[in-house]
This record gives C-alpha cells, sequence and structure tokens, in this order.
C-alpha cells in the first residue's frame, strides 16, 4: 500500500508497531506534562473503541465531539475510526442551538464532551438520547468518563481496517441558509490530501506541531491531526488560553499555522513592549538586528519554526511585510472543507507572490467561469452534503469540478491566484468561520432609527455594522440614538454564534446613493464597495461600540 491508501487506522498500528515508544502526544495538565507514546495511544484507542460497541453503537454509526483540543480529542477521533463509526466534530464554540442541530441532523448516537468555556450555555442542546462520554476534563455530566471507557469492555474488538470508500467523517459547515452543512469526506480523500500536505511541506518526525485551532474545523484536521497520522511528528497541546504563549514556548514548533487576527495580536504585543520607532531602529542596524530577530522569534515560541503560514481568512500584505522584517516568511494559503484545505498556497514561500493566496498546489485543478468563479478539482473532494442532495448538485458543474463561491484572478505569467470577492455575500472574518450578514441585517434592520446598513468583516477582527440614520433620527440628540443602536446590537448579539457577533455599530457620514457607487441602480447595496471604503478604518472595532465616523 502507498501512503495514500493508509487510513489513520492503518497508520496508528504501522507506528505503534514500529515507533511505540516514540511520544506522540504532549497534553499539559495542571501545568504537568502528560505524555502518551503510540503504544500507549494505541492501547487507549483500542479500549474506547470497543466500549463504544459495548454501549450498543453498531459500525456506521455517526459519534460526536464536542470539545477544545487535547490529546484525548486525537484518541477518540482514532477510537471512532477503529470502530468503524463516524465521526461529527462540533465546534467547541457552538451554541446549543447548533450543538443540537448538528447532533439531530446527523442522527449521531454518543458524543465525546471535552473542556467548553461555557459549557453551562450549550448544556441544552446535548439532547437526552445521545449518550454523553467525558474525554476526562471538567464539563458537562456525563454518563461516562475517559478512564470507565477503558475498562467498560469485556474484550477487543476483532482487527478492523476503514475501506479507502468508507465515510469518515461530517465535517459541518456554515451554509447561506443559516443552518451548517455536513460535508461529507471519505477516507480516501483525506488520505490523499495529507499525503500531499506531507510532501509540500516535508514533514518527518522530528516535526513539533502546536494544536490550538479548533480540530473541528478541516484546516487543523488535516494539517496536524492527519499529517500527523503520516509524518510521525509530535503534537503538543495548550491547556487553556490563559497559558497558550507558555505552552507555544514549550513546544517550539517546527512548524506553526495561525489566522491573521492571532498574527496581528502578536505583532502589537512586540510592538508595545519595544516601541515601533525603537524597533525600526533597532532593525536598521546590521550588527543588532540579527539579534533582535532572533530574541522576538524566541519570544513567540518560533525561533525553532521553519515553516510559518497562515490562512482561514485573507491576511493583509503589509503584516506579511512587517513579518519579513523580523525573520519570519508566513506564507499564505486557501482550502475549504469540501477540498480537505490541500489546494492553493505559497509553499515554499515565494515573495512575489504576496497579495495573493499563492498557487495552485500539485495535484490539483483549477478554473474561473466566464463570472470568475473559481472552480476546483482534485482527489481530496468531498463527496457532498449529508442529507442535502440538492446543494450537493448545486456545488458541483457537470465536469466534476467544485464551485468554490469565491471570485478570483489567476494570474497567466505565474499562477498566482488572487481573491476579489465571494459569488455570495457571504464572508470570513479574521476567525476563520463565515458569516452570513444578511440575516443579521435583518434583525438590526428593525431599530426604527435605521434608515439603511450594511455589515462588513471579511478579514476584520469582528463583523461591523455600517449604518445609515433615518431622516427623523439624523435631527435626534446622538445620545438618545446612540442608546437606541446600543440596546439593538446588544440584543442580536445575544441570539449570535460567537463569530458572528458584531463588533460595532458605525453610524456614516454621507448617504448611500447610485451616484456615489454605494447603490446600485435597483438601489441594492454594494457591500464590496463599503467594505473598500472602511475596512482599514474599522476592522478592530470590537465590544458592542456605537459610534460615528467623525469618531473614528
Amino acid at each position: 500500500m502507498t501512503n495514500n491508501q493508509f487510513t489513520p487506522v492503518h497508520w496508528l498500528d504501522h507506528w505503534a508497531e514500529k515507533t511505540p515508544k516514540k511520544i506522540f502526544l504532549q497534553q499539559p495538565k495542571s501545568r504537568h506534562i502528560e505524555t502518551h507514546n503510540w503504544q500507549q495511544v494505541k492501547t487507549q484507542v483500542e479500549n474506547v473503541a470497543a466500549s463504544l460497541h459495548k454501549l450498543g453503537l453498531s459500525k456506521g454509526d455517526k459519534v460526536a465531539i464536542l470539545a477544545k483540543n487535547c490529546a484525548e480529542w486525537i484518541m477518540a477521533d482514532l477510537a471512532i475510526m477503529r470502530a468503524g463509526m463516524v465521526s461529527v466534530p462540533i465546534y467547541p464554540t457552538a451554541n446549543a442551538d447548533t450543538v443540537q442541530y448538528v447532533l439531530e441532523h446527523s442522527e449521531s448516537k454518543a458524543v465525546f464532551i471535552g473542556k467548553l468555556d461555557k459549557p453551562q450555555e450549550v448544556e441544552s442542546g446535548v439532547i437526552g438520547s445521545v449518550i454523553r462520554l467525558s474525554l476526562g476534563y471538567q464539563s458537562l455530566a456525563c454518563q461516562y468518563d475517559w478512564d470507565k471507557l477503558q475498562t467498560l469492555a469485556d474484550s477487543p474488538l476483532p482487527e478492523f481496517y476503514p475501506d479507502l470508500d468508507d465515510l469518515m467523517t461530517i465535517s459541518y459547515t456554515s451554509g447561506s441558509t443559516g443552518n451548517p452543512k455536513g460535508a461529507m469526506i471519505k477516507y480516501r480523500a483525506y488520505a490523499w490530501a495529507n499525503d500531499k500536505i506531507v510532501d509540500i511541506l516535508q514533514l518527518d518526525e522530528h516535526e513539533r506541531f502546536l494544536s490550538y485551532l479548533p480540530l473541528a474545523h478541516i484546516t487543523e484536521r488535516c494539517l496536524v491531526e492527519g499529517a500527523a497520522y503520516q509524518s510521525n511528528m509530535t503534537l503538543y497541546f495548550t491547556e487553556s488560553l490563559e497559558h497558550f504563549v507558555e505552552d507555544l514556548k514549550y513546544a517550539q514548533p517546527t512548524v506553526f499555522f495561525s489566522v491573521p487576527r492571532l498574527w496581528s495580536l502578536f505583532q502589537k504585543n512586540i510592538i508595545d513592549k519595544i516601541g515601533e520607532s525603537k524597533l525600526n531602529l533597532l532593525l536598521s542596524i546590521p550588527l543588532v538586528s540579527s539579534l533582535i530577530k532572533r530574541k522576538i522569534q524566541k519570544g513567540l515560541g518560533l525561533n525553532k519554526a521553519r515553516i510559518v503560514a497562515s490562512g482561514s481568512a485573507p491576511i493583509s500584505p503589509a503584516l506579511i511585510r512587517w513579518y519579513q522584517g523580523v525573520g519570519l516568511d508566513i506564507c499564505e494559503a486557501w482550502g475549504m472543507t469540501e477540498n480537505c484545505i490541500y489546494a492553493i498556497g505559497n509553499f515554499p514561500f515565494n515573495d512575489s507572490m504576496i497579495g495573493t493566496i499563492g498557487y495552485v498546489l500539485p495535484g490539483c485543478d483549477a478554473k474561473t467561469t466566464d463570472e470568475d468563479e473559481l472552480l476546483f478539482k482534485s482527489e481530496g473532494l468531498f463527496d457532498g452534503y449529508y442529507k442535502n442532495d440538492e446543494a450537493t448538485k448545486e456545488a458541483f458543474t457537470e465536469d466534476g469540478y467544485f464551485k468554490t463561491g469565491d471570485l478570483v484572478k489567476i494570474d497567466d505569467t505565474n499562477g498566482a491566484v488572487t481573491i476579489i470577492g465571494r459569488v455570495k455575500d457571504n464572508f470570513k472574518t479574521a476567525k476563520g468561520k463565515f458569516v452570513s450578514p444578511v440575516p443579521i441585517e435583518k434583525k438590526l434592520a428593525q431599530d426604527s432609527h435605521i434608515e439603511l446598513l450594511c455589515i462588513v468583516g471579511s478579514g476584520m477582527a469582528a463583523p461591523v455594522a455600517l449604518v445609515q440614520l433615518s431622516e427623523g433620527a439624523s435631527a435626534l440628540p446622538k445620545q438618545q440614538v446612540a442608546a437606541s443602536l446600543k440596546e439593538t446590537l446588544v440584543a442580536v448579539n445575544n441570539n449570535l454564534e460567537s463569530h458572528e457577533k458584531i463588533g460595532a455599530v458605525v453610524v456614516v457620514n454621507e448617504p448611500w446613493t447610485p451616484e456615489n457607487e454605494v447603490l446600485t441602480p435597483t438601489l441594492k447595496i454594494k457591500r464590496h464597495v463599503l467594505h473598500q471604503q472602511f475596512s482599514e478604518r474599522v476592522e478592530e472595532l470590537k465590544g458592542e461600540k456605537v459610534i460615528w465616523e467623525t469618531d473614528l
């Protein structure tokens, strides 16, 4: 068998036999590092897989995972595969309605529950008929804890390896209808994508990776978890946000993938600590520059990183240039749940590609429609949306290309791909998750002081609502209008997912008209025009502020 024909269960057995004592997972607990070598991982996985069958579940059943990243998340995922079942990851930040929808829509029979920031807020979403299985952390009450799952079954399961054409996971991704869509990913697509990732990044057993972006997201699931199975690298986890920097420094990753929001935060912390003018001066002195760069990289925990990358949302070219100045070349990449994230990227780093998302990676095929929509094909494509034949049919062209929904330009000379917009209005903030602005706009528009509004947020810290006041509201005291807008904003935010919450309402100065090209001739708002006008001024606004454009 070749590497792209190995499922994670094959890799588990392979490494447990070839390198049984090699540390695979490192998990901090109460500031003590708990390690798991391959043999220990295999033993726990076998025990949990057998327990799933002991509890009455059968091959093909769906089992969800609702937890922040941890070593047990990986082992639970492997146990689900070993048991011949289908995993259904759920974002640990999902609200109760989303949790309930995913559990019900996927028909999950059980759910592994781990650390959650606000477990009490999702309690009602974990419907009563689903068996609750604990990953061993303080969270929601469960029927079976991790230790119990090690001894529940009387005997191990017979040897079993999934077939490449078996369904491995249903990965739920935000849809334009409001409810998330479940992308069905088979072992064949997953194995192919992971093999390609390992090859293009040249990953091996010496790599160290900190797993902190949600494992429910396809990026972490392939780039970190899947690549780890194939390369035999070591995965580290962080205990909490409070200890993130400490855990990052401990892990000293050789490959570090992040999102624009975190790269911006790192930059802000460095500048606040040193001072921008002083930093620029120090970096301009040849003998001092290299020392400063090393000190900054060590302070970030990235002094051993040979690859640093950004994805999930657009990153500013200026930010990439800034990091070049401190000795870190950030490779930008683009991918989707539907193509197991192996698609387009600037690997290896090419300075001329800054401002683009890179080139179409080996093994992938891409083209554009006459309207500039990116069409994509590879062996890593998903098999459609679970229980949604209509959406599946709409997602593909007649010749099998996936309609990405992104509008792009592909450079004829170097193949560089530049995103210029979305076919639909949905956008990703710096948190890397899609926001559907139209339903939120409808809720905000209930405030009578608002005549027109538009939510922007692509690549920003949080969505921001740009508001044109009604003629009557413009004549009222500013404090009175602000109080009403604030009340509306808070009420709407209380019913939104964390990544959807509006960071601020900005009251604009100039009326929107067809003449200033904000409105179409039929008086529809051009979202991309407002994004271009306001994004740089409002991209960091959050905290449910209400502010006038003149005060920006």
